[in-house]
């Protein structure tokens, strides 16, 4: 009986070992950095620094394009209200009637030809 014992102890041992050196050689290559999981990890890894980089870079513009969109659209209400109050202002103004006509020919400038051919037609 001691004998069966001594060799299922023994067997089990050599199966252990057997298993950590299939263990072992797995590890060997996941870690490996030319060809295996250790090297993918790695890419990645770097690739997640860039991102990061990338991202944060991506937040300061959004942040200076919002500073700068809300004063310009300060600016555009501000503009829009000095608009809007020359506007308001322009319905006080009286109307002013057009000066009557003067005579073509009392005129101290001199007429083009085009412009006396009009005069005429309209006389």
């Amino acid at each position: 009986m001691d004998m069966i014992a001594d060799t299922l102890l023994a067997a089990g041992a050599v199966g252990a070992a057997i298993y950590c050196l299939v263990l072992s050689r797995r590890l060997k290559k996941f870690n490996n950095l030319q060809d295996g999981m250790g090297g993918a990890v790695a890419v990645l890894s770097a690739q997640v620094d860039d991102m990061t980089k990338t991202l944060e870079k991506a937040r300061k513009a959004a942040g200076r394009s919002s500073r700068e969109l809300t004063d310009l659209t300060e600016r555009a209400e501000d503009v829009s209200r000095k608009l809007e109050l020359m506007l308001a202002s322009m319905h006080d103004l009286p109307e002013v009637s057009e000066p009557p006509a003067a005579d073509p020919d009392e005129r101290d400038e001199p007429l083009f030809l085009s412009q006396r051919n009009r005069v005429e037609a309209a006389e």
